[in-house]
């Protein structure tokens, strides 16, 4: 069996402690060192028995790979800083705060000859990857509609920064769901948002309808919302996040030339009989398709170290389709801000969403 892959986590908030729960359990992983700047935090770590640090100074030096956890504005500053240590990186989306800062890392990490990865999980399920294969059955790609409403508890804007510019749907959870279509669907070259603070009333956006126009001719509309109350979205269809009720519901449709796909159920309609498929006529639907549940943060890590250790992997997402997701997601909100149709190479390389 190969040796594991020498690992530090930067940052203890609580993703970074998904990471670090996942890395303490896995086969492919040593926690060598847990990077974490505030006193409290990391004395609650040490009193776990965790090898927690202050600086990444003080990382030990045989560490091979880092998982960044920061908050976003610190990613590339941080990134780069493990780049001058020669170790693989995978950051949590989004890969940077600006485009431009998200480029700068692919340069750096490209130079050094180093893997470099974001972390958008999702496409590690195996009904993801099951999905991107069968959307191959459904002919030329014509159009999709994604449904993601959750409506989030009062508290939860009790926080400050919960209120302010940035913290909406769009900048907050859009980027899982441009990953994930570009991931099944192929590339994203425009995007057109209407938004809406109209429920609750806040100087941030409860709910954004988007329009979306991809390379391949499909078209697609995906409507966000933290504000209406349904069984619609990712997390509730896949049973993903125990902090949020399942369902089991579709929150995804697909349609093509010759058929249509539901996600993640993976329920397919296809051609009843060897004639024209057209609309006078049944389609044939195949049952849901049933995948063992895992957690697709464990999945990602061991991903993550094969790499590390030189292997191949076509799952992960990379630096680069980590820059499309953030350049996606901030064509989205500038689009909201001015009303028009934002093409993705039309996005400022500054620009931060607010």
């Amino acid at each position: 069996m190969s040796q594991p892959v020498p690992l530090v986590v930067i940052g203890a908030g609580s993703i970074g402690q998904r990471h670090i729960d996942v890395a303490q359990s896995s086969a492919a992983v040593d926690l060598v060192a847990v990077v974490e700047p505030h006193d409290a935090t990391r004395d609650r770590l040490a009193l776990q028995g965790l090898p927690v640090v202050a600086d990444l100074e003080d990382v030990p030096s045989q560490t091979r790979a880092a998982i960044i956890a920061t908050p976003t504005p610190d990613h590339a500053p941080t990134a780069m800083r493990c780049f001058d240590k020669g170790w693989a990186v995978l950051v949590e989306k989004p890969t940077a705060h600006t485009v431009d800062a998200a480029h700068t890392l692919i340069t750096a990490a490209a130079q050094k000859g180093l893997p470099f990865y974001t972390g958008h999980h999702r496409r590690c399920h195996p009904f993801t990857i099951l999905a991107r294969e069968m959307l191959a059955d459904l002919g030329d790609l014509v159009g999709l509609q994604a449904f993601w409403s959750l409506r989030k508890h009062t508290a939860y804007f009790d926080a400050e920064w919960r209120r302010q510019p940035g913290a909406g749907p769009l900048m907050t959870n859009l980027s899982h769901e441009i990953d994930l279509l570009r991931f099944l669907v192929g590339d994203i070259i425009e995007v057109t948002t209407l938004l809406s603070s109209a429920r609750r009333k806040l100087a941030i956006e409860d709910t954004a309808a988007l329009a979306l126009r991809f390379a391949n001719g499909a078209l697609g509309s995906v409507l966000m919302s933290d504000a209406g109350a349904s069984p619609w979205s990712f997390e509730s269809g896949s049973y993903e996040n125990p902090a949020i009720a399942g369902s089991g519901e579709d929150y995804l449709r697909v349609t093509g030339t010759d058929g249509a796909l539901a996600f993640p159920s993976l329920t397919r309609w296809g051609r009843s009989d060897d004639s024209e498929i057209e609309w006078s006529k049944p389609l044939h639907r195949h049952p849901p398709v049933a995948l063992p549940r895992i957690d697709p943060i464990a999945d990602q890590l061991t991903r993550f170290a094969h790499v590390v250790k030189g292997g191949e992997d076509d799952v992960l997402c990379t630096g680069v389709d980590g820059a499309k997701a953030l350049q996606l997601t901030l064509a989205a909100a500038l689009s909201g801000r001015t009303g028009q149709p934002v093409r993705a190479s039309d996005v400022p390389g500054d620009f931060t969403g607010i």
